[in-house]
This record gives C-alpha cells, sequence and structure tokens, in this order.
C-alpha cells in the first residue's frame, strides 16, 4: 500500500434511538488509492463516509489523517463528497452550483471562476456552465456534483453510490469517467456501493461489510491493470472476480 493518508481507529456510531449502525471500523487508505466499501443496504456505508467527512460524529474510535490532523484537513476543503443525489440549487445555473463550495470558503472571486471552467471542461460540461438543473439529464446532474466536489482540489474524494439511481449505460460511462479523473488528479477515492460489478471495475481494493452494525468482514485485492478499458467488463478475468466478491459478501451478511 502506498503512504497511508487516512486511517479509521475502532470507529463505531450508535444513534440516539439506540440503533447500532457501525461497530469497531479499522481500515487504512493510502495516498492515491482507489477502494471501495461494498455491503447491504442499511450496513453503515453511508454514515462511514459522513464521518469520514466530519457531517456526523464517532460514538466509539477516531478517524486521524497521515499527516495533519484530520478536522483541519476537512476544514481546508480537502476533501469532496459526491452524495447519492446531485443536490444542486434549482434556481441557480450550472457554474454558480460548482461555485458554492468555494464561495463557502472565501476564493477570490477570478481564482474561483477559474476553477469552475477547469472543473467544468474535467467532466465535460464547460459548455452548460450557463444552464439550470432542470435543463439536465440525470447524468449530467451528476457530473455536476463531481465537478462541485473537485473544484475545491480534494487530496480524498468520497462518493456515496453516486451513479446507482442512473441507467447502465449512463453508470458504465461515468464510471470509464471517474477512473480517468481519479488517475489524472491524483486522488485518494473512498467509494460506496452495493454493486459486486461497478466495485470490481473501479477499485484497486474492496471493503466487504457486514449487515448493520456495519463490520468490515474482509478486504479483496483487485489485481486488474489500469487503464480498465469497456471491454474489460465482459471478459472472464472480470467475471471470476465478480464470482469472488460476490461470495465474500454472501459469507459476510449469513
Amino acid at each position: 500500500m502506498a503512504a497511508p493518508l487516512l486511517a479509521l481507529e475502532g470507529v463505531g456510531k450508535t444513534f440516539d434511538n439506540g440503533i447500532a449502525a457501525l461497530k469497531d471500523v479499522r481500515l487504512v487508505v493510502g495516498r492515491g488509492e482507489f477502494v471501495s466499501v461494498l455491503g447491504p443496504s442499511g450496513c453503515g456505508k453511508s454514515t462511514l463516509l459522513r464521518i469520514v467527512a466530519g457531517l456526523a460524529e464517532p460514538s466509539e474510535g477516531r478517524v486521524r489523517g497521515a499527516e495533519s490532523d484530520w478536522p483541519a484537513r476537512r476544514a481546508r476543503g480537502r476533501v469532496g463528497f459526491v452524495f447519492q443525489e446531485p443536490a444542486l440549487l434549482p434556481w441557480a445555473t450550472v457554474a454558480d452550483n460548482v461555485m458554492l463550495p468555494l464561495r463557502l470558503t472565501s476564493v477570490e472571486r477570478g481564482e474561483a471562476s477559474a476553477r469552475v471552467r477547469d472543473a467544468l471542461e474535467l467532466v465535460d460540461l464547460a459548455e452548460f456552465a450557463l444552464a439550470y438543473p432542470r435543463q439536465l439529464s440525470g447524468g449530467m446532474k451528476m457530473r455536476v456534483s463531481l465537478a462541485r466536489a473537485l473544484v475545491t482540489r480534494p487530496d480524498l474524494m468520497l462518493l456515496d453510490e453516486p451513479f446507482g439511481a442512473l441507467d447502465e449505460l449512463t453508470r458504465f460511462k461515468l464510471n470509464d469517467d471517474l477512473l480517468r479523473l481519479w488517475r489524472g488528479q491524483g486522488w485518494t477515492v473512498l467509494f460506496v456501493t452495493h454493486s459486486v460489478f461497478e466495485s470490481v471495475f473501479l477499485s484497486e481494493r474492496i471493503v466487504v461489510m457486514t449487515a448493520r452494525p456495519g463490520r468490515i468482514a474482509s478486504e479483496v485485492a483487485i489485481d486488474l491493470p489500469y487503464p480498465r478499458e469497456p471491454a474489460l467488463r465482459t471478459s472472464a478475468e472480470f467475471a471470476h472476480r465478480c464470482r469472488a466478491v460476490s461470495m465474500r459478501l454472501a459469507e459476510a451478511t449469513v
């Protein structure tokens, strides 16, 4: 593994109503690594990302950064978050939606505008800068959400099942684009999904979680070379690894 960027040390989460979402989660993520978190619905995957992002506090354990205080890193905008839904402001243009996190961190207007242009070019939406969310397809809205996360130039990108509601062809295309951006931007990625196929195609490593309260049952290294071309999805090598991960998931959810 590359030098660690992030470590979860015995993280647990119990909500006020007594429901235990996570228990004793221990995970180290290397700098530049692409790690998928795979598990059944309700196992605490989204809660785990929210804790890493600082949007929720653990009931026990801690999240630690390798080089500096993790809360300070989050505060500087070095963590990007893409949610399950795009959550765009309907009255704002695409460019204004992407600029929002820069306004919240008081980035100078000229620099912010340049960053927004760069982010929209990276997700192939530069020509839609002045469009409104109602004029976009579902896949395009998710690209705007991705641009809004990357405009802060994060070290760590957190993605919470961002493509789950999209049709298969759009999902495949966005998977391809995500890998292109990951390799080009040098991010570390923590990607939540319930799709075995998606996790195998994207990841260097898959973390398999149990049913609630979510714990890490096993980890699976995916030793397929990058770049991963679309034809990989129909190959025997891909099918073999999907079967292996499916078996791990079945064992974890018994």
